[in-house]
């Protein structure tokens, strides 16, 4: 059944202050850009043509109405998005190293994204998309780690897809422990699974990818992508399992590579979906979810190959959402390189 809205995503909306060369006096200069990994996914899906939505909470501040007015401008749509007197936006600064490796420092004493609470989830969203997409950073406090298990229960209820991506940021967790604890429960909820290579082996304690992805799978995962840099994507799923390779460019700011792999890839599965869905039109009690198992294997590597693409242009450029290429511009991608 066609819901109303094809991806909505809970999570972090928070300004990165991405490192931007040096002033007269040689001090750092940071560029204001938005940025928070569901709301960078959300923009490459909405620019390659999906209805997408955002829950979350922002601060009423200039930082606050700047990343609202951002979204809305990608095409997002905001109406669950809040604005909060009490809390302020959350800041990311980001120093970044020759290679576009990234290193965060997170001013968020509580960050108004950690506030939001389950009274104020926009349950219609959450019965009416085809895929609900979370991350670990709103399970780090509460009230927002309520609100997420409860607009997960909400949207698997509903028959939504549910995807996950860990997206690990050591300074906002206790300790590595308690950080592996909670980001191992989001799994047990996920259909589909984007994990970094360093991240997979935090999470499972294995020493391979391919058992790391494994070990995934046998918690009820029916597909994940383990990110590999610049060496592409190792995708599994029951026991298939191959690395996609990327695309070799030169990298300036990784920021957003890992959102930007997943928003392409999570569009394309969404175009295959209408295709699979097709045989399932009578079967009231069929979920995306539960179609994932009869996807062809050709069309899956499709799908990391279009996100490979994506993360490939992001990258050469500074920021989270500004970052973000557009759908033309990705195709040609494709075609020149393919």
């Amino acid at each position: 059944m066609k819901k109303e809205v094809d991806i909505v995503a809970l999570g972090e909306l928070l300004i990165d202050f991405t490192e931007a060369g040096r002033g007269q006096e040689g001090m750092k200069l940071f560029e204001q850009n938005p940025g928070g990994a569901p709301s960078n996914l959300l923009t490459v899906a909405s620019h390659m043509g999906y209805k997408t939505a955002f829950i979350g909470k922002v601060g009423s501040d200039m930082h606050g109405k700047f990343l609202k007015k951002t979204l809305k401008d990608e095409g997002i749509d905001v109406r669950a998005v809040i604005e909060d007197d009490n809390y302020f936006t959350t800041l990311a600064f980001v120093e970044i190293e020759d290679s576009g490796e990234r290193h965060f420092s997170f001013s968020r004493k509580p960050g108004a994204d950690t506030m939001l609470l389950p009274e104020e989830l926009d349950k219609e969203l959450l019965r009416n998309c085809s895929i609900f997409h979370f991350g670990s950073l709103s399970l780090t406090n509460d009230p927002s780690k309520t609100a997420t298990l409860e607009a997960i229960k909400l949207a698997k209820e509903a028959k939504a897809l549910i995807s996950y991506d860990p997206n690990y940021r050591a300074s906002l967790w206790e300790s590595e422990k308690s950080a592996i604890e909670e980001m191992k429960k989001g799994i047990f909820y996920a259909d589909v699974m984007k994990v970094s290579d360093e991240e997979s082996l935090l999470l499972t304690g294995c020493k391979t990818y391919e058992d790391a992805a494994d070990k995934i799978l046998e918690m009820g995962v029916k597909l994940v992508a383990i990110t590999l840099g610049k060496d592409g994507v190792l995708i599994a799923r029951k026991d298939q399992k191959e690395i996609v390779k990327g695309f070799l460019v030169s990298a300036v700011d990784t920021t957003g590579a890992g959102d930007s792999f997943w928003g392409g890839f999570l569009s394309n599965l969404l175009s295959c979906e209408k295709e699979v869905d097709g045989a399932y039109e009578k079967e009231s009690d069929c979920s995306f979810g539960k179609v994932i198992d009869e996807f062809e294997w050709e069309d899956l590597k499709k799908c990391a190959t279009m996100g490979n693409a994506v993360a490939a242009l992001c990258v050469q450029k500074r920021g989270g959402i500004p970052s973000i290429p557009e759908k033309n511009d990705v195709l040609k991608f494709l075609q020149k390189n393919c």
